[in-house]
């Protein structure tokens, strides 16, 4: 038995030879179909499943799949069938593994031994559907089960794809793509993807690393020299494998890159030198969108081409998903697209798209669920689209391989906690390896999710934003197509829904209570307003105005109500990100409002923006007025140009540079205690400057 085992080990490991099936004459047994099974050996039932075709010139072709062993469909050779007997054998495996079986009554069985390396043991088989078949079958009905989904989680629309071994069984639209203009959802429409584009981008590497052109565990620095992290160790040691787990340490400082337009993806790459991280490189499981903008990065790095024309050329080329595209600009010149919807106090709102190309490697991908189950079908076939191997299926089986566990605890016995592999989440459902990704943006909502073993995928997208009926009905037809009982996914999400909806409510309702009444700003509304800026989350803009203050940050402005001492919240606004975010100012000790605590990264301290100095100090036709010879006493000192800057010296003394700093004052680059006032009479002509340090305040006349 021993003997044996070991046997079939090989077998495992040399299962994806391909040797060509050879075929011998039939006999008056049909053969042909499918037919599922088991080899039972010693305290293991080896499930199996066959599928034969009679050819033109009545010879066999046939191959084999063991799910157990994670073997799919290899060829069977010297297929012979004479009277009741049947033998065949599974080509290019070390031990000669065949089959040698009998005809039961009526065709509808054969029974046997099967032997390999000496050793022999019995197997049973039985002609059936084949699973396609009975895949398209335990999807009758299935529409009932969408529909629910949209009335009871009020989604106006969704799209679904099934594909079963690389063959699609279902694909269809349900509701409507359109509300206003009633247009119907279909297997064609364009709908954003979200996330689960983030498996494009670390798929386009595993292509690239086929192609020598870079590995996954060298860091990531010897492919961009200058690439640098707040933790100066964990950036000299990050390769791209930690790119696309999620595992760099930072967490989301989503706000750096959401509406941002106006970077470029090497700007937001750089920002990651000033983004403070929460864990040590590969101590931490943290979602960040931004390690994988750096995995396109690095895309475009090694093809010397965009990160869309990379993954164009890698992925959407070979699997033909010519009207998929990287931006909802596109999405919005096609015949076929859906509109984004979020639901608002109750009702469903049309909401605008959000452009998030900057960011596209992390999620900017717009497809249709029939262009998507061709992803699907290859990442259950192996990497073969067809006839074409698009990505090596070792490069194939590391993508699908956890790398990281998340972290999270299971809510329920019969699904595992998720674990995270190359761009895709990895846990088991219901006794069934499963991977998938999901994806949230401004008005929609995706999930795409494979079952490797039962050669089981699905695409589910929906125009709604962050709502769970993809997942709840992949879960659902998953759990039909497996044979498993039947939950009602559907209505106890809409239970939940409903109870979590009126908890937020009372939550919202007591927001005040930590409000202190009976406060005012200790600064005129004017001194707050002003640019402030951060090196790594850019810049944030404050203005007056007749109702009070307002900010804008990446092009989205909100109004700003006082709500105690200096710190103000976010009111209403058409775009609501920042709705009830409190930003508080800060003022130095020469009472100046100096900067703003925002808590953009709510794992970390606020996010502090230092307040620009007043645009003139940096203006060269002003910094000419101040030139010149000031006198207190017997000393003067001078003030010159440096470039576009000014310089002060003071006999006996070193040259100082002066520095731009807020309330429209200057200070010693090498003290900057030491501030720089120019004095102005009513014309506004400079009449003097005053010196002000520890010791006191000094005033020097202009002479000169």
């Amino acid at each position: 038995m021993r003997s044996c085992l070991k046997a079939l080990s090989i077998f495992v490991l040399l299962c994806v030879l391909s040797v060509p099936a050879a075929v011998f004459s039939a006999g008056p047994q049909d053969l042909a179909g499918h037919w599922e099974g088991a080899i039972e050996i010693p305290g293991k039932r080896l499930g199996v499943d066959l599928d034969f075709v009679k050819q033109d010139d009545g010879t066999w072709k046939g191959d084999i799949s063991i799910p157990l062993q994670n073997a799919k469909d290899l060829p069977l050779t010297c297929i012979k069938v004479e009277g009741q007997e049947v033998t065949f054998a599974i080509a290019g495996v070390p031990g000669d593994p065949t089959f040698k079986g009998t005809f039961g009554a009526g065709g509808a069985g054969i029974t046997g031994q099967f032997s390999q390396g000496g050793a022999t043991f019995p197997f049973a088989l039985t002609r059936g559907e084949s699973p396609v078949a009975k895949a398209k079958k335990a999807l009758e009905g299935f529409d009932e089960v969408v529909a629910k989904g949209l009335a009871q989680l009020k989604v106006p629309g969704v799209a679904v794809a099934v594909v079963k071994d690389s063959e699609v069984v279902f694909a269809k639209g349900f509701g409507l793509r359109d509300i206003e203009n009633k247009l119907p959802m279909t297997a064609d429409t364009i709908l954003a993807i979200g996330s689960s584009s983030k498996a494009f981008t670390a798929f386009a590497l595993g292509a690239l690393v086929d192609r020598g052109k870079v590995e996954w565990d060298k860091p990531v620095r010897a492919y961009i020299p200058w690439f640098r992290l707040y933790d100066v160790q964990a950036g000299e040691r990050l390769t791209p494998r930690d790119l696309v787990t999620h595992r760099s340490g930072l967490p989301r400082h989503d706000l750096v890159w959401y509406n941002k337009t106006g970077w470029s993806r090497e700007q937001f790459v750089r920002s990651l030198e000033f983004l403070p991280p929460t864990a040590d490189l590969r101590e931490r499981w943290q979602y960040n969108n931004l390690m994988f903008l750096t995995a396109g990065y690095l895309v475009e790095t090694l093809t010397g081409k965009s990160w869309e024309d990379s993954v164009r050329a890698l992925v959407f080329d070979p699997l033909g998903m010519a009207r998929s595209n990287f931006s909802v600009f596109e999405s919005q010149k096609d015949k076929n697209f859906a509109q984004p919807y979020a639901e608002r106090e109750g009702k469903i709102q049309k909401i605008p798209f959000r452009d998030i190309s900057a960011v596209g490697p992390a999620g900017s991908i717009n497809s249709t669920v029939n262009e998507m189950s061709r992803w699907v079908a290859v990442h259950i076939g192996g990497g073969k689209f067809g006839d074409k191997q698009v990505i090596a299926p070792a490069t194939l089986a590391d993508l699908h391989r956890p790398a990281m566990v998340s972290g999270a605890v299971p809510t329920r016995p019969d699904i595992s906690a998720m674990a995270y592999a190359l761009g895709w989440m990895v846990d088991n459902y219901r006794g069934h390896h499963r991977v998938h990704h999901g994806g949230n943006i401004d008005g929609f909502s995706a999930m795409v999710s494979f079952l490797p073993n039962d050669g089981l995928g699905f695409v589910v997208l929906a125009n709604k934003n962050g709502t769970g009926l993809p997942e709840l009905l992949i879960r659902a037809a998953a759990d039909r197509i497996l044979g498993l009982e039947a939950e009602d996914w559907i209505g106890d999400a809409a239970k939940n829904q409903a109870e979590g909806e009126e908890i937020l409510k009372k939550a919202q309702e007591k927001q005040a209570t930590r409000r202190r009444p009976g406060t005012a700003p200790a600064h005129k509304l004017g001194e707050y307003a002003g640019g402030y800026t951060h090196p790594g989350y850019g810049d944030l803009e404050v203005a007056a105005e007749a109702k009070g203050l307002k900010f804008t940050y990446n092009a989205i402005t909100t109004p700003l109500e006082h709500w105690h001492y200096e710190t103000f919240n976010g009111g209403q606004a058409d775009d609501p990100v920042f709705k009830n975010l409190k930003l508080t100012f800060r003022t130095d000790v020469n009472g100046h409002v100096v900067g703003v605590h925002a808590p953009f990264e709510t794992s970390v301290d606020d996010i502090y923006f230092v307040k620009k100095p007043d645009a003139r100090l940096s203006d060269p036709a002003y910094l000419k007025t101040l030139v010149g010879a000031y006198t207190l006493a017997t000393q003067t000192v001078t003030v010159a140009p440096k470039g576009e800057a000014l310089t002060l010296s003071i006999p006996g003394q070193p040259v100082y540079d002066l520095v731009p700093e807020v309330g429209g004052e200057f200070s010693l680059k090498v003290a900057r205690v030491v501030r720089v006032r120019f004095l102005e009479d009513a014309k506004g002509q400079v009449t003097g400057l005053e010196v002000s340090q520890p010791g006191g305040v000094f005033e020097y006349k202009r002479s000169k």
